[in-house]
């Protein structure tokens, strides 16, 4: 079975290019420094074997659903034992799917999932600026509050703590970019990508976690001062191009490669890509010793260049907060989708034990 919503672009769009070096990655000193080229193709997919069947089985996998200028999403195949699976969408916010159901005299759901896309670099030229566009509409929600993200009480006062005397969109935006880099921390020990809940936080001035906890701080800071501003959830593709081990992603087994990154808009540039988290990630992750100074020559070429960038090994499923996903049988709102979700008459499905769970996950560079 497919459905396509969307085309793939052609012709020049879709020449294969990967990231250029930029120089050596040498052990003490490195260059990350994306820029915006042609596009990459992949084919991602996802795996799943439950492996009892106890009742109905319930599955829901995020499909990429992101259409910009730096990613193009395309069309999705299904196929399994499934006895209903479709693309469907969460009610609140439109975010697309796969929905897929097993009825209770299924022994062993079987399901898999691909899906085809096209992503590449990003890299702001500061140095022109435009008049940017964007639904009014869109601006307001990239502006509210989450059950996870309030803007007022303590992330509103850090928030305006950080930025000081900042006037402009971009100096705050910066202002607050460096706060999170200088006072939040990669924590390995955090299941999965953290849940992101700023408010416990700031106010236990626990700042440790990872970029679903880190961007979201920064996410969540940026909208209390009336900067319009948003988590992508994805999934790493492939390695990274300049020599960063946690950069990048093995392509032949991604079940741990999600990642969140984050987007802010600003009035004369448009949105704008941002992640503080992966600063944060280099700096405690890519060396034995954790980095602890962001001029360090490991981590500044990456600091530099994810105010503003970002590498396109990644693909993007959706921005979406607080989602009622269809047919659920619980209470209550997923705060994210970012990991393949499941459940039968047992119980919920630890979508962050894959291998319990029973789900595998995959990329490969396709040409159009």
């Amino acid at each position: 079975m497919s459905l396509s919503r969307r085309t793939l672009i052609q012709a020049a769009c879709a020449t294969l290019a990967t990231p250029v070096f930029q120089g050596s990655a040498l052990a003490a000193e490195r260059r990350f420094s994306p820029q915006v080229e042609g596009w990459r193709s992949f084919e991602v997919s996802t795996s799943i074997n439950v492996p009892e069947a106890h009742g109905v089985t319930r599955l829901w996998l995020p499909v990429p659903d992101v259409n910009s200028d730096y990613q193009q999403s395309g069309e999705s195949r299904w196929s399994g034992n499934a006895t209903v699976a479709r693309l469907e969408t969460d009610g609140a916010h439109g975010t697309r799917l796969l929905y897929a159901e097993f009825a209770a005299d299924v022994a062993a759901p079987t399901l898999t999932l691909s899906s085809l896309v096209q992503t590449r670099n990003r890299a702001t030229d500061w140095t022109q600026t435009r008049v940017a566009t964007e639904d009014a509409a869109v601006l307001k929600a990239n502006l509210a509050p989450t059950s996870l993200l309030p803007v007022d009480g303590v992330v509103l006062q850090t928030a305006k703590e950080a930025i000081g005397g900042a006037k402009t969109d971009v100096d705050m935006v910066r202002a607050i970019y460096q706060w999170v880099v200088d006072n939040a921390f990669r924590e390995p020990s955090t299941r999965g990508c953290g849940v992101g809940d700023i408010k416990t936080m700031l106010e236990s001035k626990s700042l440790g976690g990872k970029c679903a906890d880190l961007n979201a701080v920064f996410v969540g800071m940026c909208r209390a001062v009336g900067v319009p501003a948003r988590d992508v959830y994805g999934l790493r593709l492939a390695p990274s191009a300049f020599g960063y081990k946690e950069l990048g992603g093995n392509s032949a087994s991604l079940k741990g490669a999600q990642h969140c990154r984050a987007e802010v808009f600003l009035q004369q540039y448009g949105w704008v890509a941002m992640d503080p988290a992966d600063v944060l990630k280099v700096m405690r992750q890519e060396t034995p010793e954790w980095i602890k100074d962001k001029t360090n020559p490991v981590a500044a070429p990456v600091a530099a260049a994810l105010f503003g960038g970002w590498e396109g090994n990644w693909v993007g499923w959706n921005n979406s907060h607080d989602l009622k996903l269809p047919h659920y049988s619980r209470p209550g709102v997923l705060p994210f989708l970012m990991y393949p979700q499941g459940e039968n008459a047992a119980g919920r499905f630890d979508e962050l034990a894959p291998d319990s769970f029973r789900y595998t996950i995959a990329a490969k560079e396709t040409t159009l």
